[in-house]
């Protein structure tokens, strides 16, 4: 003889709707601490921004890395996005500025989304598979504008990674100036951004050569996933 199921309570329901109220607005406010903060930002953090007490965080989301495992899927989508409407255009050089300054603007805005790129605070299962999703469309973006004249030949996909890495670390610097009167900085980036692409464009039958290779996207993904 089976036994019949425990009738589920009216009280129950309120409990189950609270739960997912409560995600929700953890996952919310951990998208703000992050993107100020980064992923150094503690749970005790992300609750205090919540308005919640830690337990509840903590009976929502076992660690840090569960929670950074949802913001982090939303984050991807929003860079393979970036891309694929990129790779859209028709005119290759207009794929290269679309993709730089897009992703570099989000990267700016959000520490978090920067730390995707740069590896900080990731697990390398989670790193690894960032790379195995954006990398690919990241070096069609590049091989499009070489392909077409507008790149310098020996340009590659991890040059613009660590393009983004340096421009990131100067909107970082000029930001973390307290200075009473300091200047308006917030778009300074942008002018190095320029510089960079001026850089990477064709700009005669045959460029002078770098001074050293660039890295593959094997040795970029090791020194990122392997720094302090």
């Amino acid at each position: 003889m089976t036994k019949a199921s425990p009738r589920k309570t009216s009280q129950e329901k309120p409990l189950r709707k609270d739960a997912a109220s409560n995600r929700v607005l953890i996952v919310e406010a951990a998208k703000r601490v992050f993107s100020e903060h980064g992923f150094s930002a503690t749970l005790h953090d992300v609750a205090k921004e919540a308005g919640v007490g830690v337990g509840t965080v903590y009976r929502r989301f076992a660690n840090k890395q569960e929670l950074m495992q949802e913001i982090y899927e939303e984050q991807i989508e929003e860079l393979l996005g970036i891309l694929h409407t990129a790779l859209a255009f028709e005119n290759s050089w207009e794929c290269l500025v679309h993709y730089l300054e897009n992703a570099t603007r989000i990267q700016v805005r959000d520490r978090g989304m920067a730390q995707i790129i740069s590896g900080q605070d990731m697990s390398s299962e989670v790193f690894a598979s960032s790379k195995n999703r954006i990398a690919p469309l990241v070096n069609q973006v590049i091989e499009r504008g070489i392909q077409d004249g507008v790149v310098r030949a020996d340009a590659q996909g991890t040059d613009l990674i660590f393009i983004q890495v340096g421009l990131i670390n100067i909107a970082r610097l000029v930001g973390s100036n307290r200075a009473e009167h300091k200047p308006d900085t917030s778009e300074l980036y942008r002018r190095y951004l320029w510089l960079a692409l001026e850089s990477l464009r064709k700009h005669r039958p045959t460029d002078l050569p770098l001074p050293v290779p660039a890295l593959t996207t094997e040795e970029t993904h090791l020194i990122f996933s392997h720094h302090d």
